[in-house]
């Protein structure tokens, strides 16, 4: 409450000192009334940032638990996507996560030479049954995936998702790393951070405890724990591991042209590891001629 007051108060001073200088040129007053109006603007200045912060540091958005920074191995600036993890994370989305969750912006054809050859991308594609159409006779009709086809949406529209939810809205997973705040950091600990309430919080029927969901009570249920599934390479499947690879493939997927964005970047440092000395070197002395050059001008003799 006694924030609104001071944002209110800071208001009022601001427009009172607005009116004064609109009625009063400036450069017009004594030196003693200069000092004054700027120690006020200052001084308002500063309360109304003070009120503010005061203000935003008691959002109740900015309760939840922030994660934390993990070392992943594409962190690094020239430091690539693991893409065996790449390929563990997309048989977590299948087998786990595309149950509720769509991922609409990603073509079975971005999966080739990144995770799955040609021939193994064709495949999952015709386990799909994709609604095509309409035919000669103007009917709809189902065919097998192709490479062109998007992953397949578990729902028809969101209002099917959110009944078959309590309500809740899964959200689409093409670019979720980008549009949550810490990227995989975020999803990392939502996946893995789930718990038990603490003392005196109840918890609504259909909803569950997870310390980093904004409101700490979040709709989905724990998808992931230990042996969740069984990976094709023989990897252990525990719920760290499982947790890693999803967010792995999530970072690809919200960003695939991460590799090359790096692989760029280096081949620019070298570039630049061999132009810029060049440039320092004709700057500095095959340009100097130039520079120290006397142009004088003399008019003809009469």
């Amino acid at each position: 409450m006694w924030q609104r007051c001071a944002y209110f108060t800071v208001l009022a001073v601001l427009y009172g000192l607005f009116f004064y200088m609109a009625n009063m040129s400036f450069a017009s007053l004594p030196k003693s009334k200069k000092v004054a109006l700027t120690t006020l603007g200052v001084v308002t200045a500063g309360g109304a940032g003070l009120a503010t912060m005061l203000h935003q540091s008691v959002k109740a958005s900015d309760l939840e638990l922030h994660p934390p920074n993990y070392p992943w191995t594409h962190g690094g600036p020239l430091s690539s996507l693991d893409h065996a993890s790449v390929r563990r994370g997309y048989q977590v989305y299948k087998q786990v996560c595309s149950a509720c969750h769509s991922m609409e912006y990603l073509a079975f054809r971005n999966l080739v030479d990144v995770s799955h050859t040609e021939a193994e991308v064709k495949v999952i594609a015709e386990e799909c049954e994709v609604v095509d159409g309409p035919d000669e006779s103007g009917e709809m009709f189902t065919r097998p995936g192709k490479l062109s086809d998007y992953f397949p949406k578990p729902y028809s529209n969101p209002e099917a998702a959110r009944a078959a939810n309590n309500g809740a809205l899964p959200p689409d997973l093409s670019y979720i790393v980008n549009a949550r705040h810490g990227g995989e950091d975020y999803v990392f600990s939502l996946l893995t951070g789930y718990c038990e309430p603490p003392g005196g919080v109840q918890m609504k029927e259909g909803l569950y405890y997870n310390p980093y969901f904004p409101g700490q009570a979040i709709g989905m249920a724990p998808p992931i724990y230990n042996e969740v599934l069984e990976f094709e390479d023989g990897t252990p499947a525990t719920m760290s591991q499982v947790a890693k690879d999803v967010c792995t493939f999530l970072r690809w997927a919200a960003e695939p042209e991460h590799d090359q964005r790096k692989r760029m970047g280096l081949k620019l440092l070298m570039g630049s590891a061999i132009l810029i000395p060049l440039l320092y070197y004709l700057k500095r002395h095959r340009w100097s001629v130039m520079k120290s050059r006397k142009i004088a001008y003399r008019p003809p003799s009469k």
